[in-house]
């Protein structure tokens, strides 16, 4: 352990049971696939035509408290994370059905930083790339696998539809066994959701997504052995449809699961959190649209807060 900026930091092994506790505690705190998860994604299910393909850089910001076990030494945590992300999208036929493959590559920066009970600050200062992303959606209702004319026509008079998609995050980020927190998560993580897009009134659609996320252990955590049990999670997005391709819509989702065990020993760290937010997309020309979202949310019957903001360009590829 070294001082820097004033206060310690986190890089090395701890040496004392009494910094052993706090590392294990700040383990939720890092960039990991389980954070990731919880991002509000109107328009997921949204079929384009066959072959389309598109490039996205996005920049995100989230800041706020974080849960923590309350049987642990520390208060106060607090996370201020940046993230730039390059994603490709490419749309495919599956079964004479739609489909998209996703891949997805952040970078991470940030800090995070709480105080012991002896009021002692502590934090730690983070930066590398995260973990790669993939997901598959296929489409299972409403909307088989088109070209442009086709999807034109879809959207002048859409119906209901129902998909189904999985999301796989490989541990490739950077990860030090020796650090509390860490962009990458060093384990595989897995989630299996399906979503439905229900068309209400003319220029009004709801969407709704159920999944649930798996987690590998990560044999590698500072202090030992980290199990992790699966998340539920539910989306809600209210969207409004404008003309010139734009819309806006209203997010919502609640998230419930994730306790963990560290050698065996189980933490009070269930996570039961919901978020609420507003995203705006509309287009700078033919081929290039851009997104914006705010979002804010609370861990239930508590006081942790956190919110964040995105902002992110697509640019569809000939």
């Amino acid at each position: 352990m070294r001082e820097s900026g004033g206060h310690r930091t986190l890089d090395n092994k701890p040496a004392r049971e009494g910094l052993k506790a706090v590392c294990l505690l700040l383990w939720v705190i890092g960039f990991l696939p389980a954070a990731q998860a919880q991002e509000l994604s109107p328009r997921a299910y949204l079929p384009t035509p066959e072959g389309t393909r598109i490039a996205t850089l996005g920049y995100a910001f989230t800041t706020g408290d974080t849960i923590t076990d309350p049987s642990l030494p520390i208060t106060g945590v607090n996370s201020d994370i940046n993230a730039i992300l390059l994603a490709y999208k490419r749309s495919f036929d599956f079964a004479g059905r739609s489909a998209n493959f996703i891949v997805e590559l952040p970078y991470s920066w940030g800090e995070t930083t709480g105080r012991t009970l002896e009021t002692q600050r502590i934090g730690r200062k983070f930066s590398g790339m995260g973990d790669l992303a993939t997901t598959v959606s296929v489409n299972l209702v409403g909307a088989p696998s088109m070209d442009r004319e086709e999807f034109l026509a879809l959207l002048a008079d859409p119906g209901p539809m129902i998909g189904v998609s999985l999301r796989v995050v490989a541990p490739t980020g950077n990860y030090h066994d020796d650090r509390v927190v860490n962009v990458g998560g060093n384990r595989w993580a897995a989630k299996l959701e399906f979503g439905a897009i229900i068309p209400l009134v003319p220029k009004w659609v709801l969407e709704l997504e159920l999944g649930a996320w798996a987690f590998q252990d990560n044999d590698d955590f500072v202090t030992g052995k980290r199990e992790q049990e699966s998340i539920a999670a539910a989306e809600m997005h209210i969207v409004r449809l404008f003309e010139r391709n734009v819309w806006a819509s209203l997010d919502f989702n609640y998230y419930k699961g994730g306790r963990t065990r560290i050698d065996g020993k189980k933490l009070e760290d269930l996570q039961r959190t919901s978020k609420a937010g507003a995203s705006l997309l509309f287009p700078m020309d033919r081929q290039r649209v851009v997104k914006v979202g705010f979002h804010w949310g609370s861990v239930t019957n508590s006081d942790e807060r956190v919110t964040g903001v995105n902002i992110s360009i697509s640019q569809a590829l000939k």
